[in-house]
């Protein structure tokens, strides 16, 4: 650390230039107060008072491979200094090579990338695949879920972001499996799994399987609550696409490239979509860029068709050359097993220990090192410790107890999500739940017994 980043004085600046000229998403601007980051390493961050953070967030979850992991920061630089930019009509060396990694990583018959800037763009090229390979309109996707924040993005997503930013038309949406909150009256995973599975024919049936184009699918929808599917249900679902001619969508934007312990979180299922998305875990964000993993069969449909579609950075260099160097390191680093060895061995059984201690876990659920709590008041009942949509007391101390103990959480309505980087140790496991667990205590007292 230097005395740039052990600076308070520098930090205070940086807070008041934030808030007079940046804008924030997803936030009313007046009452924020972003905490200033000075630098990062591995699984943590500090900021401008020398403070350090456990990040169990991986910031928007995304930070796979951990902050400023060496071998993909001198990817880019190596990168920036040949070729930083070139317009995505030329063949450039980074980009095959990308999307050849990425191929590789794909189920067997598909060949082809697209590479956009994002997640959201992304499913957006991807649902344009589907309604020009199809000549169908509709797109089929989940409540609870989330896609992105562009036209047909957002209105796919199944969560509140989506009600004042539906302009985009051709969206159906259904109840995926959540057994804990079943909108069903399920009480297993084999009940909720079949009568998912039936409601969601009906849904095709009465829109019209000749107007249906796609389903678009979180493999594991993540902000909605890491809503690990029942085992069959993908499967089912990709039953139900081959029966009608609809298109399988998987968005493994979030859940992708070692986040669940393996490349894909689809890969646990036993299933092969039709297209792929992806971006955040593909380089840990650490330059914008995402992209669809394309079928041969869709891909063919625009031979000699032209794609309509295209972005001025599509496959950028240092984008490009971040993905290549990560995928990289964590072939040769085993990351992708670390996640999924934390995840057996360290999360998943600690996560079980606290809800054994802490009444306001109702449920735990998860994969590698893709985790949520569903907090309640009630076990009895399953009340939200916040309501659908919104925030209460209980959550906002919570984050204020994690960050006052050097803990960055990821929270959504009633969740507390526990997504740290795929690298993290065990030791960091383990001080990371250490914390929650001092944290938990502090909450309990909003639980009516």
């Amino acid at each position: 650390m230097n005395d740039r980043d052990n600076d308070a004085a520098r930090g205070a600046d940086v807070l008041a230039m934030d808030r007079m000229h940046v804008f924030h998403s997803w936030s009313a601007q007046l009452a924020l107060s972003p905490l200033p980051i000075a630098r990062a390493q591995g699984s943590y961050f500090w900021d401008y008072d020398g403070k350090r953070y456990l990040d169990f967030s991986s910031q928007l979850v995304n930070t796979n491979i951990g902050h400023q992991h060496p071998r993909v920061i001198a990817a880019i630089a190596e990168q920036a200094a040949r070729l930083a930019t070139i317009a995505p009509q030329h063949a450039n060396e980074a980009r095959g090579q990308a999307a050849a990694r990425i191929a590789a990583l794909a189920p067997r018959g598909m060949r082809k990338v697209f590479f956009t800037n994002g997640g959201a763009d992304a499913n957006e090229n991807a649902i344009r695949m589907a309604r020009l390979h199809t000549g169908r309109a509709k797109v089929l996707s989940s409540y609870r879920s989330y896609h992105g924040n562009t036209g047909a993005a957002i209105t796919s997503t199944g969560d509140p972001r989506r009600w004042p930013n539906e302009y985009a038309t051709g969206h159906v949406h259904f109840f995926g499996p959540y057994l804990y909150r079943s909108s069903f009256w399920a009480s297993t995973e084999e009940e909720e799994c079949v009568r998912a599975l039936a409601h969601l024919e009906q849904v095709i049936q009465f829109e019209g399987p000749s107007t249906i184009a796609a389903i678009l699918l979180e493999t594991i929808p993540g902000t909605a609550g890491v809503l690990v599917p029942p085992p069959g249900y993908l499967a089912g679902v990709r039953a139900l696409c081959d029966r009608y001619g609809i298109v399988y969508i998987a968005d493994e934007v979030m859940c992708g490239f070692g986040r669940t312990g393996s490349w894909f979180a689809f890969e646990h299922y036993g299933v092969v979509p039709d297209l792929i998305t992806f971006a955040k875990g593909a380089n840990s964000g650490y330059v914008p860029i995402g992209g669809v993993i394309i079928s041969d069969q869709i891909a063919a449909t625009f031979d000699e068709r032209v794609f309509p579609g295209g972005l001025t950075y599509s496959g950028h260099p240092l984008g490009c050359a971040s993905i290549v160097a990560a995928i990289d390191a964590m072939r040769d680093e085993h990351i992708v097993e670390n996640a999924a060895l934390i995840g057996a061995q360290v999360l998943g059984p600690g996560l079980l220990e606290l809800a054994q201690r802490h009444p306001v876990i109702g449920e735990v659920r998860g994969l590698g090192v893709f985790w949520a709590l569903d907090l309640v008041s009630d076990r009895s009942t399953r009340a939200m410790l916040a309501p659908y949509g919104g925030t209460s007391a209980a959550m906002n101390d919570l984050v204020t107890e994690c960050l006052a103990r050097g803990l960055m959480p990821f929270t959504n309505f009633n969740r507390l999500h526990v997504v740290p980087p795929c690298t993290v140790s065990e030791a960091e496991a383990k001080e990371g739940l250490a914390i929650l667990d001092e944290v938990l205590a502090t909450i309990d007292r909003y639980y009516k017994s």
